[in-house]
């Protein structure tokens, strides 16, 4: 069984597609719609989702893209998934403008055969991307719907190692419970809440200072296009209909991001790719080795 997580903000007929696509009894859904989309868009979610089972609404809150309120969002889903079925074995998390390119069928034989691992992007930020280390040496803060740089620096938590990488995981419930309710991350908590963008560093961080969390796949199973967005910004670019070769044949689960009002038909060859055999059958082969770390010790990596 799996957990998932779904983010929302606009779009509801866009996100009902994406939600029967994902939709199978047994699994746990939990979706948050942002409070700053309004009460015209929760309620018309609200009334889409109330005769599935196994669902539930978060309560709403703003999630401001470079706060840690993003963080939090996670974490309320995280534990209200915990609470609501003690079987599921892996957590998913989605924006609303995802879409899977596998079945669910494929995805709970994908996980079956690999289990304890974790799926997440997890770089050395010191090493690997220097150039975002100002999003944990100075203090921001979330204020009237804005981020707010202070100017004010700070020393990094002694001890840690900062890691960095994207939003998006597939991550064991053996995590989940531990970043939501051991005391061991509450010292993640309290200083990355003063961050800038936490939600790619802050769970990768969490997890690549702590012991026991297994093996560690950089990878989030995601096919993303990157493209450049301003002078040192990326962005994920829309796939449309002439992108299609690539999404059916992609080893990844999912992909984002997908605009529907740009392309109305994109999704519609993606609902039909998933009634192939190839969205359904997972063969071991399927996904090549990736890069991976297990750590045993907060200090010691293996590659």
């Amino acid at each position: 069984m799996i957990a998932y997580f779904l983010l929302v903000h606009r779009y509801p007929a866009q996100f009902k597609r994406l939600f029967s696509a994902i939709y199978l009894p047994g699994n746990q859904y939990v979706v948050h719609v942002d409070k700053s989309s309004g009460a015209a868009l929760a309620e018309e979610i609200a009334a889409f989702l109330e005769p599935y089972q196994g669902v539930e609404l978060l309560e709403p809150e703003n999630a401001l893209w470079g706060g840690y309120s993003l963080v939090d969002a996670e974490l309320r889903g995280m534990a209200c998934l915990l609470a609501m079925d003690s079987r599921w074995s892996h957590y998913i998390n989605l924006s609303g403008q995802d879409f899977p390119l596998k079945s669910q069928n494929y995805i709970r034989q994908f996980f079956a055969a690999n289990p304890g691992r974790q799926f997440i992007r997890a770089l050395d930020q010191r090493k690997e991307r220097p150039d975002t280390l100002n999003r944990i040496s100075h203090m921001f803060m979330e204020e009237d719907g804005a981020m707010r740089e202070t100017g004010v620096e700070r020393p990094y938590l002694s001890g840690d190692t900062p890691f960095i990488g994207t939003q998006w995981k597939a991550v064991t419930r053996s995590f989940c419970e531990f970043v939501c309710h051991d005391p061991q991350a509450d010292r993640f908590k309290a200083f990355y809440r003063n961050s800038f963008i936490a939600d790619e560093g802050f769970f990768q961080t969490v997890m690549m200072n702590s012991r026991d969390q297994g093996m560690v796949m950089n990878d989030d199973l995601r096919m993303i296009d990157w493209v450049p967005d301003g002078a040192i910004k990326l962005r994920p670019r829309n796939y449309d209909g002439t992108d299609l070769e690539q999404l059916k044949s992609s080893k990844d689960l999912f992909a984002r991001k997908f605009d529907a009002q740009e392309d109305p038909d994109i999704l519609s060859l993606l609902e039909r790719h998933l009634q192939t055999p190839a969205a359904n059958i997972y063969q071991v082969a399927d996904t090549a080795p990736k890069i991976s770390f297990r750590f045993t010790m907060p200090e010691t990596v293996t590659a």
